[in-house]
């Protein structure tokens, strides 16, 4: 009794460490993950970008609201976000706090579910078997304030993607970029959007925040050179020599997180900077953002 008394102590022990590190270090262990892609037009001058997604703000998440303001000094020519800014009405402030060094710099943006709903306690268990999809079926308004968080962006010169596509100017460079709404929530409309995407540009962008393979067929087969998404958080809790458990969406494990041929197009998963604050732990898959230097095919 007293050997599995110590055991069992052991073993309580090992997981309230893990639970620490996960929740207080790994959580705040933010990490910028760089890649050099061949997606520009032959001829075009390189071009930086910064994709973020998934901060998931709170108020008084000071360390990651500093992060990013930091992300300046690289001086990108684009900035991306993919969505899911928010988990508090009162958000809207702080993350803008964080952009603020960047929104002087070309950008463009999609929302996703979490920027309009606030966030709800659920099993994480869940994840092993389902989607949460099915969690906004019986939410009808939404809570959160995107509409004041798009039109401060929109206001910064941002181009609003949410099934839209436009022209960007950046870093003297002409960017088609088309974008849907989030497919978590039934919100995406590619029709919207569809048809080829214009040859005449140095990059063709397709941005999303759910990566659904419905959609990223469609942007890859009309032409688009460079897909970004979020949303899966990279798994968010990790097994060391596996990876990714779940992704919460109908992208398969390999492409959770980071850089991954698609067809034709490339496509970059932000493993996202947040978490839930019903779920504030990451486990061997630390928050990020991304620098894409882009240079020609």
């Amino acid at each position: 009794m007293r050997r599995l008394g110590r055991s069992a102590a052991a073993v309580a022990a090992v997981g309230a460490a893990g639970l620490a590190y996960a929740s207080v270090v790994e959580r705040n262990w933010f990490r910028l993950r760089r890649y050099e892609l061949p997606v520009l037009a032959p001829g075009s001058a390189p071009m930086r970008m910064l994709h973020l997604s998934d901060a998931h703000l709170t108020p008084g998440r000071r360390m990651l609201v500093d992060w990013v303001r930091g992300l300046e000094r690289y001086e990108p020519d684009l900035v991306v976000n993919t969505g899911d800014s928010l988990a508090h009405p009162d958000a809207v402030g702080p993350f803008l706090e964080a952009l603020e060094p960047l929104l002087d710099r070309p950008g463009a943006f999609v929302f996703g579910s979490n920027d309009m709903y606030s966030p709800r306690f659920k099993n994480p268990a869940r994840y092993l078997w389902r989607s949460s999809k099915a969690d906004y079926r019986e939410r009808q308004e939404p809570d959160l304030p995107w509409r004041e968080l798009g039109a401060a962006m929109e206001k910064a010169g941002w181009a609003d993607l949410n099934n839209r596509r436009g022209t960007l100017a950046a870093g003297g460079q002409t960017v088609a970029a088309a974008g849907v709404h989030d497919s978590h929530i039934g919100l995406d409309r590619y029709d919207d959007v569809a048809g080829p995407a214009p040859s005449g540009a140095a990059l063709r962008l397709g941005v999303l925040h759910s990566p659904e393979p419905a959609n990223l067929d469609r942007f890859e087969a009309d032409g688009y050179d460079l897909l970004l998404a979020g949303h899966t958080h990279g798994g968010q809790l990790c097994l060391p020599l596996y990876g990714t458990l779940v992704t919460n969406c109908g992208i398969d494990r390999r492409r959770a997180w980071g850089l991954s041929r698609y067809g034709r197009a490339l496509l970059h998963v932000s493993g996202g900077l947040g978490t839930s604050p019903y779920a504030p732990v990451r486990f061997c898959c630390r928050p990020e953002a991304a620098l894409l230097d882009l240079v020609p095919a």
